[in-house]
């Protein structure tokens, strides 16, 4: 497995690549690739650190698996390929979105605009079987994003965290929130997003963050 990731990624993580663990999921990832079909193609599975280095991060989007249908999922969480219909959540953050601040439906479900803007769209696991959802939890990848939370943390301020439901928000625990803006609500699934991620406002209150400490917003 090639870890294409951006240089100074490559720089705060470099240590990670070296442990045990780290060193068995890839074994167990490039033994499943091998087998039968997985999500996202394997140049995909680092996307979000290729598409938003972390000299350039702004907002952290913590999601939890890859898509697991044919030609969705692209590396960044909640973000599919153009021309692959939007599932529930997207649509649904698109719909916030557009309550919030107005933006029209977009006409692309490819998130890679916002993480060319310094967003991070990390799923906690990074790889997930064909039509298998959490297939691939609990091998390893927990543990990775973990690490990559922890670096934020532990290395930069003034960052925006986007936490959507109870899985993101325990990810998310250890950032101090007196040197970070944290936003918290539930998870934008057609299931939750009536009790309160509808009218969160989260992506103005980010830009409104971002602003406040002199940096660009993001073109949502």
């Amino acid at each position: 497995m090639n870890v294409k990731i951006a240089e100074d990624w490559k720089e705060h993580l470099s240590g990670e690549f070296e442990k045990e663990y780290f060193r068995r999921l890839v074994e167990f990832v490039k033994h499943e690739y091998s087998i039968g079909t997985v999500y996202p193609r394997g140049g995909n599975i680092f996307r979000a650190f290729q598409e938003c280095p972390f000299d350039d991060l702004k907002v952290v989007i913590i999601g939890q698996d890859p898509y697991h249908g044919p030609g969705q999922a692209n590396g960044l969480c909640f973000s599919v390929n153009d021309g692959i219909q939007y599932p529930p959540s997207l649509q649904n953050i698109f719909k916030e979105l557009s309550d919030d601040i107005g933006c029209p439906m977009p006409v692309s479900g490819d998130l890679d605009r916002w993480a060319k803007q310094g967003v991070l769209l990390l799923n906690s696991v990074l790889t997930v079987r064909a039509h298998n959802a959490a297939s691939h939890q609990g091998k390893g990848w927990e543990k990775f994003t973990d690490a990559v939370v922890d670096v934020i943390a532990r290395e930069k301020q003034n960052i925006v965290y986007m936490l959507w439901g109870a899985y993101a928000q325990k990810k998310g625990a250890i950032v101090d929130r007196t040197q970070n803006c944290v936003l918290e609500t539930v998870q934008p699934s057609p299931l939750s997003a009536h009790r309160g991620f509808f009218g969160c406002r989260h992506f103005s209150k980010a830009n409104d963050y971002l602003i406040s400490k002199g940096k660009t917003p993001i073109q949502w």
